[in-house]
C-alpha cells in the first residue's frame, strides 16, 4: 500500500507539471517526465505500468473529468482551484471512475487522493478534496460503502435500516428492421439505466413506466424482469443517516419515438443506440450486469 502510495505521488507531480505547461506538454512527454520523476522518488519499477496507465488516462479523460469537478463544486470555477488541489482531484478521479474496482476500491482511491492533498497541499486541500470527492461518490451510488459490514456484526447480516425502492428499465425499440436500446447519460460521462423512486403504494412495475415516461418520454410495457440491485446511501434525512436502496430492473419494449430528457437531476443526455454499438459504450460495472440479462432476453426473442 505504501509502495502505491508513493507511486500516486510520483504521478501527481507529472500531473502538476503538464498542468503548469498549459496542457501543452504531451502524453509521451508526460511519461518520460514520469519516469524522471520515479528514480527521483524512488518508486519501484514494477510500479511503472500501474504509474503510466493512471497517466495516459488522466491525460486522455481530461475534459470529462474536469466537467465532473466544475459539476461536483461548481463554486470553484476550475482555473480558480489550487494548481495541487486540481491535479489531485483529476488523479483521484481517474481512479475513482476508470480503475477497476477489483483492484482499486472506491474508498481507496478517495483516501489515496485526500492524502496526497494533506502531503503537498494547503491545509485546507484535505478537506476540499473529500468534498468534492465525496459528492461525486455518493452520485455514483457509494459503490463498495456496505463492503465489509458482514465482517463487523456477529449475526453476519448488514444492521436493520430503512428500505427505499426504485425501478428502472433496459428499454427497447424495433426500427428499420433492427434493435435499438434508449439509455441516459449522466454527468460523470457514463450511460446508464433510467430509474427512479418508487412511490408510497406503488407498484414497482407501475413504478417503472411512469420513471421512464418522467425522465425519457417513453411510453413502455413491461415485458420481463431483469434483476435487483442494492446498495447502501447515505440520507441525514433518515435515522441512522443511512438507508437502503433496491432498485429492481425490467426489460421493457416502447416504440420508436424522439426521447425527451426529465428534470429529475444528474443526467444529461438520452439516446437510442443500435444494439450492435453498444459494447463501445462507457457503463458503471453494476449497470452491465442488468444490461447483459437484457441483451440475452432479447437474443432468446430472436430466435
Amino acid at each position: 500500500m505504501a509502495n502505491r502510495h508513493l507511486a500516486r505521488s510520483v504521478v501527481l507531480q507529472a500531473l502538476f507539471e503538464r498542468d503548469q505547461s498549459g496542457g501543452m506538454m504531451t502524453t509521451d512527454e508526460a511519461l518520460a517526465r514520469l519516469s524522471e520523476y520515479g528514480k527521483e522518488f524512488g518508486a519501484r519499477e514494477s510500479d511503472m505500468p500501474f504509474m503510466k496507465e493512471l497517466v495516459q488516462t488522466a491525460i486522455a479523460k481530461q475534459k470529462e473529468i474536469d466537467e465532473v469537478i466544475v459539476r461536483a463544486a461548481p463554486e470553484w470555477p476550475l482555473e480558480r482551484i489550487a494548481a495541487i488541489d486540481r491535479n489531485v482531484l483529476r488523479l483521484g478521479l481517474t481512479e475513482l471512475l476508470y480503475a477497476d474496482r477489483a483492484q482499486v476500491p472506491a474508498k481507496v482511491a478517495i483516501n489515496e487522493a485526500i492524502e496526497l492533498a494533506k502531503t503537498f497541499g494547503s491545509n485546507s486541500s484535505g478537506r476540499f478534496v473529500n468534498g468534492v470527492l465525496g459528492a461525486v461518490y455518493i452520485e455514483l451510488g457509494e459503490p463498495g460503502k456496505n463492503e465489509g459490514n458482514a465482517r463487523k456484526g456477529q449475526s453476519g447480516k448488514p444492521p436493520t435500516m430503512r428500505t427505499e425502492h426504485l425501478a428502472g428499465a433496459v428499454v427497447y425499440a424495433k426500427h428499420q428492421g433492427e434493435t435499438y436500446l434508449a439509455f441516459v447519460h449522466d454527468i460523470f460521462g457514463h450511460w446508464t439505466i433510467s430509474k427512479g423512486k418508487v412511490e408510497e403504494g406503488e407498484d414497482v412495475r407501475a413504478g417503472a413506466v411512469r420513471e421512464i415516461k418522467e425522465e425519457m418520454g417513453l411510453d413502455i410495457t413491461i415485458v420481463e424482469e431483469l434483476g435487483v440491485n442494492e446498495y447502501v446511501a447515505n440520507d441525514s434525512k433518515v435515522e441512522g443517516g443511512k438507508k437502503r436502496k433496491r432498485v429492481t430492473y425490467f426489460l421493457a419494449e416502447s416504440p420508436f419515438a424522439d426521447l425527451k430528457l426529465g428534470s429529475s437531476g444528474g443526467l444529461d443526455d438520452a439516446q437510442w443506440f443500435p444494439l450492435s454499438s453498444v459494447g463501445d459504450l462507457n457503463f458503471y460495472d453494476d449497470t452491465l450486469k442488468i444490461i447483459i440479462p437484457a441483451i440475452n432476453a432479447l437474443a432468446k426473442k430472436a430466435t
